[in-house]
Formats: C-alpha cells, sequence, structure tokens
C-alpha cells in the first residue's frame, strides 16, 4: 500500500475519531462538522500518523495551553505572594490565640548550644520504614564530624507489622532496638546507667511531657492502637525495652518536622525554621512563649513555664490558607470530590500526594478539548490520583531536546494506543512546570508569614533582621528539579518587599534530620541521662 493511501487512510481515521469526540460535547452535527474540518490539526494534515512535532499545533491546542497559563498566571507575580503572605500571617496568628489544631507548642524549649556531646540511641517510626541508630555527638566546634553515627539499622514495616494490634507492636519496636544494640557495647557502660534513648514520632500524639503523650489512632492501616487510644506513649515503648531486657531509657519524643530543627539547629545556630515537603507538608519554628494565648500550653508544670522563654512549634502548616489562595478551575474539580476538601488547603497546593492530581485533571481537560495525546485519554489516567508526582518529577529533568527519556517514563506508566509526540510532552512538561511552580511559590509565602510572625514576636524589622536558616528535607523539595531553587528565589523577593536583604532567610537540607534530630533532643535536656565521653 503507498504512503498516500496510509496517509489518507489514517487522515479520515482521525477525522471520524474527532467526530464522535466533539458529538459527545455539542448538540449540533453541522457544528461538529465545522469543528473539526476548521482544526488546523486536520485540515493542514499535519502530523495526522503522530511520528512529528507539528502535532498539537492548531488553534485549539494553543490556545488551551495559553489558558492553563493565563490560570497560573495570577499565583507567580510577588504582590500576589505578599498578599498570600500576609493573609496567612493573620490566620496563623489567630491559631496562636485558640486553635486545637495547629500553631501547637511541643515541650521543647531548649535549641542546642551546640557543645552537646553525648551517645545517644535515636528512634525514628515512620509509615514504611523503622530506623534504629547509634549517635555520637561531638559538638559544633568539631568542624566536619559534629557528629557520626556509630551504627544504623532500617527495618521494612510490612503489612503483618502493621496489623500488630497494641503491645505487639511496640514488642516488634524492642525487638528491633535490641538487634541494632546487640554487640554496641564499646564506649558505654549500659550495666550502670541506661543507654537515652529519643524518638521521632511520625504519627498524631497528645503530647503531655518531652518524653509522653497520649497515643491515638495511627492510621496508615496500622493497629497498634487497638486497645491504647489514650495510654502514654513513652511507657508503652519503655515497658516493651524492659520486658526485652534492654537497659535503655526513653528521654525525648518529637515529630519530624521539630526533628528537622533540632538537627540543623545543632550544626548551625541561625536556625529557627523547619519545613518539611514530600507526600505531606509541615514546618516548624521556634517562637516566644508569650505569642501564644495560656491556653494553648495546656497544663504542665510550674518548672516548664518558669524555663522556658521560647518554644519549638509544630505549625501544622497544611491546614492554613483556606479561602486565600490562588484557585484554580482544576483545583476546585479536585476538592468537589474529596471527602476532606476544608481540612488541609495548604496540603492541596503544595504536596506530592497532590501535584500529581491537578496536573492529571488539567491533561484530562486537554484531551477532551484540545486534543492533547490524540484526544484519547489513557487508561491509567481516568483514575484519580494515578499520575505520581515522582512521573512529573522525571518529566521535567529529562535534559534531552526530543524528550525521549520522558516520553519514554510517561508511556511506560500511562501506556495508550496513541503514543505522545514530542509536542504533546512539552505541553504536559509545561503544564508540570506551572503547577510545580505555584507550589513554589505557597510554600514561599508560608515560610515568609512564620518570618515576619517571628519578626514581630521577638520585635525584630525586617530591615534589622539577621540571616536565618529554615532547615529542609522531604521528597519534594530534596529532589523535584528546580523546587527548592525556586522558593528560595521567591522567598529572597517576599523578604525584599518586606525591607529585608538579599539572603536573609536561606533554606539548607537537613541530613538524616529525623534520627539526628531525636538525638539532640535527648541532649539539650538538663540533667539529661545520656552518657558523656
Amino acid at each position: 500500500m503507498s504512503p498516500f493511501i496510509v496517509t489518507m487512510y489514517k487522515v479520515r481515521q482521525a477525522f471520524y475519531a474527532a467526530v464522535v469526540r466533539s458529538l459527545l460535547r455539542t448538540k449540533s452535527v453541522l457544528q461538529t462538522i465545522l469543528n473539526v474540518w476548521l482544526s488546523p490539526t486536520v485540515i493542514k494534515g499535519e502530523d495526522v500518523h503522530r511520528n512529528g512535532a507539528a502535532f498539537g499545533q492548531g488553534k485549539m491546542y494553543a490556545a488551551f495551553l495559553e489558558d492553563v497559563e493565563k490560570e497560573f498566571r495570577r499565583s507567580k507575580k510577588t504582590s500576589e505572594l505578599v498578599h498570600l503572605s500576609d493573609g496567612l500571617r493573620a490566620q496563623i496568628g489567630a491559631s496562636l490565640l485558640d486553635n486545637p489544631w495547629n500553631m501547637l507548642p511541643s515541650y521543647n524549649h531548649q535549641l542546642p548550644h551546640g557543645d552537646e556531646q553525648g551517645i545517644y540511641l535515636a528512634l525514628d517510626v515512620g509509615g514504611s520504614t523503622f530506623r534504629v541508630a547509634l549517635i555520637q555527638l561531638f559538638g559544633r566546634k568539631s568542624e566536619g564530624m559534629e557528629r557520626t553515627i556509630l551504627k544504623m539499622d532500617s527495618f521494612k514495616v510490612t503489612n503483618d507489622v502493621r496489623t500488630l494490634k497494641g503491645v505487639l507492636f511496640f514488642d516488634w519496636m524492642a525487638e528491633r532496638i535490641g538487634e541494632t544494640l546487640s554487640g554496641q557495647s564499646e564506649g558505654h557502660d549500659t550495666s550502670a546507667t541506661p543507654l537515652s534513648m529519643g524518638m521521632s514520632w511520625s504519627f498524631p500524639i497528645e503530647q503531655t511531657s518531652l518524653r509522653s503523650g497520649l497515643l491515638q489512632g495511627m492510621g496508615k492501616g496500622f493497629e497498634a492502637a487497638h486497645g491504647l487510644v489514650g495510654h502514654d506513649l513513652g511507657d508503652l515503648i519503655q515497658d516493651a525495652c524492659s520486658r526485652k531486657g534492654l537497659r535503655v531509657q526513653l528521654d525525648a519524643i518529637v515529630n519530624d518536622s521539630a526533628a528537622t530543627l533540632l538537627s540543623k539547629a545543632y550544626l548551625d545556630q541561625t536556625t529557627r525554621f523547619a519545613l518539611i515537603l514530600g507526600t505531606g507538608v509541615n514546618a516548624a519554628v521556634h517562637l516566644p512563649v508569650h505569642m501564644f494565648a495560656p491556653g494553648k500550653f495546656g497544663t504542665r508544670p510550674a518548672s516548664w513555664h518558669e524555663s522556658a522563654t521560647h518554644v519549638i512549634v509544630n505549625t501544622e502548616l497544611s491546614m492554613f490558607g483556606g479561602g486565600i489562595l490562588p484557585y484554580t478551575r482544576w483545583d476546585k474539580q479536585l476538592l468537589a470530590v474529596h471527602p476532606r476538601p476544608e481540612f488541609q488547603p495548604l496540603e492541596h497546593f503544595v504536596s506530592g500526594g497532590y501535584l500529581g492530581e491537578i496536573v492529571r485533571l488539567i491533561l484530562i481537560e486537554g484531551i477532551q478539548a484540545a486534543g492533547l495525546l490524540g484526544g484519547v485519554v489513557p487508561p491509567s489516567l481516568e483514575k484519580p490520583y494515578s499520575l505520581e508526582t515522582e512521573t512529573l518529577s522525571y518529566i521535567e529533568s529529562d535534559p534531552t531536546p526530543t524528550l525521549s527519556s520522558a516520553l519514554e517514563i510517561f508511556s511506560s506508566r500511562h501506556p495508550t494506543a496513541l503514543p505522545p509526540t514530542q509536542a504533546d510532552m512539552r505541553a504536559i512538561r509545561l503544564t508540570a512546570s506551572h503547577v510545580a511552580y505555584r507550589a513554589s511559590g505557597v510554600l514561599a509565602a508560608g515560610t515568609h508569614a512564620l518570618w515576619e510572625l517571628r519578626n514581630t514576636g521577638e520585635n525584630i524589622s525586617a530591615r534589622a533582621s539577621s540571616h536565618t536558616l529554615v532547615a529542609y528535607n522531604g521528597s519534594v523539595l530534596e529532589n523535584y528539579p528546580g523546587f527548592r531553587a525556586a522558593c528560595q528565589k521567591q522567598i529572597d523577593d517576599l523578604v525584599l518587599s518586606s525591607g529585608g536583604g538579599q539572603g536573609i532567610v536561606e533554606l539548607m537540607y537537613a541530613e538524616e534530620s529525623s534520627l539526628l534530630g531525636a538525638a539532640v533532643a535527648v541532649a539539650c535536656i538538663d540533667g539529661s541521662k545520656a552518657f558523656g565521653l
């Protein structure tokens, strides 16, 4: 069969397919025929067999991409980010007075001085892994050797582990701790004094002291709270270790954001903030206690209030932004079917759990209305949350001029009868970049709001503010191409708009923050039981 006949056959196929798709959206057959035949991609016969970059250059295709850019244009303006920051600061400030769900003062009121030394056991309890490490601190003056991990083990939290009910889960933890400590007697004598232990706990608790808190439902399929809701988490872990004959003592429990702040503050005394951005988002900040209404502290011993001038705060940043975020029609689509649309507004805009879904909703519209991907929705993309943020990360990081790597990854994860063209991949990458850049700006506005709030509490003007580090970790900030740099640039712009100087607020990666932060939390305690060198 001649190439001309093949081409005409495929033109006819494309025409029929376009007619059917358009009929589903219009009431007039005449309108349908006009829409199809006036489309430049059909009338010109451009890339009908989908092996070139010309496909999708028609007016509908270009108009859709222009519409996407227009929807996200507002969120790129510094003036809009300033407005968002002001709104977030007002919401956060109100929560300092009366809100049981966010701006939660921890029991950690001491930042490390940097001369803490000793050997500590650190636990990091997450949804998929449980890590145990023996960490030695040498002090900030030991440049390049401030801390070392003597031994670290990572244990996969399988479904069988998640379904362990009640104390069985904590017994499993104790067994893993014992495995790590096995043969690690050098440098300390646990027969005389228990080894001091800190824990980063990534699940909800109602903290009642630095080393204790009331256990709550854990979610994510965990059954550890079965029959134990309201029991003291510190006692549960301590008792499990005692049953295994382990000479350890739990002295501190911290959440992941507080651990990140403490880990970097141990290395750099200018650290006052921490950001976590992966599947979810959160932040911690070190604030003066006078900024809080007394009721926010609950019932605490007088000795705590006598000692604490500042406190590390779990902001639960994800919960802010309701009504003031730069919503597009796709954000509204996401929220329309979300089970808790008002619970974590900011998280819907910035976290890795949602970036892919926003892009998916945009692509579905582009496929159906403008002919992206040949007008055919890949079956896998019909399922909500099927487009992972990791996939977008690979697409945005492809350095090849033809986007061959991005094409291979997208096609393998979302196969379709009509493989994407280069033009399709460029459209997907452009869409992803709009969504990711907006996320970096929203996160920058949240960071700026916390920075200004702290300046107010410390009675510091922006012009007089000194260099401040924001410790960060999480898969999006660490791995998404260009995200951290874009966030830093927008933080700089916001600080400059406040009268501050360039680079005053600096994002800095916090390595092994959960483990190191748990160890540092113990080291900061006056009268710690930790072993000195």
